[in-house]
Order: C-alpha cells, then sequence, then structure tokens
C-alpha cells in the first residue's frame, strides 16, 4: 500500500513538472510567434511605404516596376536585449552626412549586448533638432555597419529607430535594420555611421542592399 502510495505521489509529481515544462514551452513558442508577426509587419510596412510615391525614397524609373525590399529571412537570434546605459554628460556634437550638411547630435547612451558568444557595443544617439518635435520627443537613433556590408547590405552601413527605454535595458531587433535612404537616391543627405559603430561580426537581418533593375 505505501509503495502504491508512493508510485502515485511520484506519477503526480511528474505530472506537474511536466505541465510545468510543457506551459514554459509553450510560452516560448508564442513569443517566437509574436516576434515573427512583429518582423513581418515591418516588412510590408517598409515595402507600401517605398510603392507609395509620396513616401518613396526611390527615383521614379525605379518606384513603377518596385515590387517589394530584399529582406533576410526573419530570426530571432538577431532580436537581442541588450544592456542601456545612459550618457547624461555627453555633449552635442555635429556627425557627417554623406553631403556637406551635418546634424546635431548627442551620445543618449551605450548599448551593450552578446552575440555569438561575444560582448559588442554601439552608441545610440538623440537629434538635438528632431527631438523639438513632439512625436520624436523620444526617438533615438542607431546607425551601424557590419561584415555584411558591401556584400550583402548597403556599403555605407544600415541604420535601427529606437525608443527611449523606461529601463535598463533595450530591445535591439537587427530584423528591422534599414537602409539609409541615400543608398535608393543621391539626392539624400544620411548621417555616416561612427567608427565607434562599426561591427566586426555579421548581422545578417533586415534589409539587403537595393539591386537597381
Amino acid at each position: 500500500m505505501k509503495y502504491l502510495f508512493l508510485v502515485l505521489f511520484l506519477l503526480t509529481l511528474g505530472c506537474k513538472e511536466k505541465r510545468y515544462h510543457d506551459q514554459e514551452q509553450e510560452n516560448m513558442v508564442k513569443l517566437e510567434s509574436g516576434a515573427l508577426e512583429d518582423i513581418m509587419r515591418f516588412q510590408k510596412k517598409m515595402n507600401e511605404e517605398f510603392k507609395d510615391p509620396e513616401t518613396s525614397p526611390l527615383p521614379d524609373r525605379y518606384r513603377k516596376d518596385f515590387t517589394a525590399l530584399d529582406f533576410y529571412e526573419p530570426d530571432t537570434t538577431y532580436r537581442i536585449t541588450a544592456k542601456f546605459t545612459r550618457t547624461p554628460e555627453a555633449l552635442p556634437f555635429l556627425m557627417p552626412t554623406t553631403t556637406e550638411r551635418e546634424t546635431e547630435e548627442v551620445v543618449y547612451g551605450i548599448l551593450t549586448f552578446n552575440l555569438n558568444g561575444r560582448t559588442h557595443q554601439l552608441e545610440v544617439y538623440q537629434n538635438q533638432e528632431l527631438m523639438q518635435q513632439e512625436k520624436y520627443i523620444d526617438y533615438l537613433f542607431l546607425p551601424f555597419a557590419d561584415l555584411t556590408n558591401g556584400e550583402d547590405t548597403y556599403g555605407g552601413g544600415r541604420y535601427l529607430d529606437l525608443t527611449i527605454p523606461k529601463g535598463d535595458t533595450i530591445l535591439l531587433d537587427f530584423n528591422k535594420s534599414y537602409n539609409p535612404y541615400c543608398a535608393y537616391n543621391p539626392k539624400y543627405s544620411c548621417p555616416l555611421v561612427p567608427k565607434q559603430n562599426r561591427l566586426d561580426v555579421a548581422i545578417p537581418a533586415g534589409v539587403k542592399a537595393f539591386k537597381k533593375g
């Protein structure tokens, strides 16, 4: 009788443990699914903007035959939670662009994250002109370069749009990285990626180089 009770107890414990792990796995699947849906929405929105003559950076000769941008397949490996360290003492500086124009930026914080077993850092910037507009008051700008540049992606690097976080972490979803507009049309003036934001690792996520057909 004691043996039977012990067996029933262990079976009950095992079921509870199994249900716990099943729930954990189910939660992970939901998170993964939600992340992929978010990435696909981003890609759809970008394609719609590029098709629309009111918002597209493409010259008319390219836009009229445009169907979709070339993206890497969504990969949540490149959806990373980074440590966010504010730099309140940083002073504004002039960031060079692809033209003679310069933009006034301030280093708002340092992002530290792990990828492929290594620790990386990037500076994130706040534009001093944009921050005066209400809709951009929480906007942060992250230009970066990586080892895919000049191969699969635009040689001048790519950008990420971020929002000032409430805490000390921030989500970096490199699947949402995009090309500066000057990659499509030389009439645009685009900030250059600072040397401290050039990663010595490949980030095969986000939009690829534009091939002019």
